[in-house]
């Protein structure tokens, strides 16, 4: 397990970062949220909701989130699951038209390194 030196655990608006997911478990340190640090070179810091068209597009990019590997502990993303993902995946997902839905409550602040707050706003599950 990789030991964490993350920055303050933030998210977008600068509030308490919220967990992602303990079911399936995610983020970087296997903790839930998308907490990160400078080894986390992925920046595995967007929380989203898992969709057919994400997993089968993440799939045909050459990283399988569907498929179970227990071997390495990994039941597989399905579709509803909640997952952090890296910033950068989700924005080439969203070049390609297949963004999934995002919660930025749950996303970290380093997100927006990669990705405008304005484009995750345009596809956040929880704003009002």
């Amino acid at each position: 397990m990789v030991e964490s030196n993350a920055d303050p655990s933030l998210n977008v608006f600068g509030e308490e970062l919220e967990s992602c997911s303990n079911n399936p478990l995610t983020g970087f340190f296997r903790d839930g949220c998308c907490n990160t640090n400078d080894q986390d070179v992925g920046s595995h810091t967007v929380c989203i909701e898992a969709t057919d068209e994400f997993l089968a597009y993440s799939r045909a990019q050459g990283n399988d989130l569907s498929t179970p590997r227990p071997e390495l502990g990994f039941d597989g993303v399905e579709t509803g699951n909640c997952w952090c993902l890296c910033a950068a995946r989700w924005l080439e997902a969203h070049e390609a038209g297949a963004p999934p839905k995002v919660y930025l409550r749950r996303t970290h602040q380093r997100a927006l390194e990669i990705v405008p707050l304005a484009l995750l706003r345009t596809h956040a599950l929880d704003l009002n």
